[in-house]
This record gives structure tokens, C-alpha cells and sequence, in this order.
């Protein structure tokens, strides 16, 4: 009877490859921010789509590498959190909902408001993601993808 082969162990850096692309997405969602911060509308729009690239990326080489893993998915999400709920709620309020504020406080608080909600339904749509990950129909997906709502916005810009 042949002995059942014996897996070898996977050598560590392996496993930091996935990571290192959802760091640069990270990154790039960070950058989106402090570039819309800036007045540098164009190249926060640019670092979402940068990071919606390093997203698709991160996880078709966790797969290809077999080296999928729990902390990569909880990872993967709160990046997702930066790169396309909070960058695109932030840069669209630099770039269009700012400039509220010359018509009254209330108008500036309604701006205020408006990227709020857009973050706080990337947020709502992301942790219901999250559940959903073990019992969901993959043939069927349903909503809005985080990566392309934030698209519409940075396309906007």
C-alpha cells in the first residue's frame, strides 16, 4: 500500500506575497486621500483605479499560490474599507461637496453627510460580504462591488 505523500511545508515569504499587493492597494487609497487633500483631484482618481488593480491582483495570486488564508481575507476587506469607501467618499468631497459651505453651514453639513453615507454603505456592504463568505451562492452576486461604486466616483472626477 503506497504511504500518502507527505505535503512540504510552504516557505514563509510565499505567504506575504498576496499581502504585499493588498499593502499596495492600501497605499494607493491612502495616497487617493492625501492627494485629494491637496487639490490633486487627478491623481487621487487615479490611485483608486491603481488600487482596484492591486485588489484583483492580490487575490488571484493568493489563489494561484494556494496560499489563501483568513487573516488575508479580514486583511483584504479593511483595505477595501480605505481604497474605495473612504478614499472616493473623501475625494469627491474635496473635489465637489467643499465648497458647500459658501452657501451656509447647512449646506456644508448636508456635503458632509453625502460622503458619509457613501462611506458608511461601503462599510454596511463589505461586513455583509464578510458573513456571507462561507454560505453564498458564488454563482450569483448581489449588490454593488465595492471597487465598482468607487469607480463611478473617481470616474467622475
Amino acid at each position: 500500500m503506497d504511504e500518502p505523500e507527505e505535503q512540504q511545508p510552504r516557505r514563509r515569504g510565499i505567504y506575504l506575497l498576496p499581502n504585499l499587493f493588498t499593502t499596495a492597494g492600501l497605499f494607493a487609497g491612502f495616497y487617493a486621500i492625501v492627494a485629494a487633500m491637496s487639490d490633486n483631484f487627478t491623481a487621487a482618481a487615479i490611485a483608486i483605479f491603481v488600487a482596484m488593480l492591486m485588489d484583483g491582483i492580490d487575490g488571484r495570486v493568493a489563489r494561484l499560490t494556494n496560499t489563501t488564508s483568513e487573516f488575508g481575507v479580514q486583511y483584504d476587506s479593511l483595505s477595501d474599507m480605505v481604497c474605495f469607501g473612504l478614499a472616493p467618499s473623501l475625494v469627491v468631497f474635496e473635489w465637489a461637496l467643499r465648497s458647500m459651505i459658501e452657501h451656509g453651514w447647512i449646506w456644508s453639513k448636508l456635503g458632509w453627510l453625502a460622503a458619509f453615507i457613501f462611506t458608511a454603505g461601503a462599510a454596511l456592504r463589505l461586513a455583509r460580504f464578510n458573513t456571507q463568505v462561507g454560505n453564498a451562492d458564488k454563482r450569483y452576486f448581489q449588490g454593488l462591488p465595492s471597487p465598482s461604486a468607487a469607480a463611478v466616483l473617481a470616474g467622475l472626477v
